[in-house]
């Protein structure tokens, strides 16, 4: 029994005298610029005026719907990420791992704005939900959809680069 005890002590003695002390390491990543992919237009049907005009970046793929606008500081007041489903469904989004407090907007298959989540808060991993299915969501920065009058029932139009 002594045998043992003092082989596992000896093991135990080893094992933390040829361990390196190793301290922690900032991992450092370059910061995620906007890419500008097209050009996406939001205008009031009933009085055929256009609201406003942004530069987009666009998300389609599983890594880029997945990803959005996480790990950014910023944006420009001219842009928006554009995210483009096969179809048209409830959705929900979150904040996790976003920087920036957004907007985010619900747009139907008819081009149609459906619903929004205002002032979405950073880093928040609530839910965002839809109040109607969506195929296209627009995330801008929080309070450009007020400032410039953005309503259900308006329309986007995009074109890719």
């Amino acid at each position: 029994m002594r045998f043992a005890i003092v082989m596992i002590l000896g093991f135990v003695l080893i094992s933390t005298v040829s361990c390196k002390d190793e301290t922690k390491k900032e991992i450092k990543t370059e910061a995620i610029h906007f890419s500008k992919e097209g050009e996406l237009t939001i205008s009031r049907p009933q009085t055929d005026s256009t609201l406003v005009k942004l530069d987009i970046e666009i998300a389609e793929t599983d890594y880029e719907t997945q990803t959005g606008l996480m790990y950014r500081d910023s944006m420009d007041d001219n842009q928006g990420m554009l995210f483009i489903f096969s179809d048209n469904e409830m959705r929900s989004f979150y904040m996790k791992n976003t920087e920036i407090p957004l907007d985010i907007i619900y747009i139907n298959e008819k081009l149609e704005i459906v619903s929004f989540q205002k002032n979405a808060s950073p880093l928040d991993e609530t839910g965002l939900p839809s109040q109607f299915p969506a195929k296209y969501v627009l995330e801008i920065n929080a309070g450009l959809s007020d400032k410039w009058g953005i309503a259900t029932g308006d329309k986007i139009d995009f074109t890719r680069n």
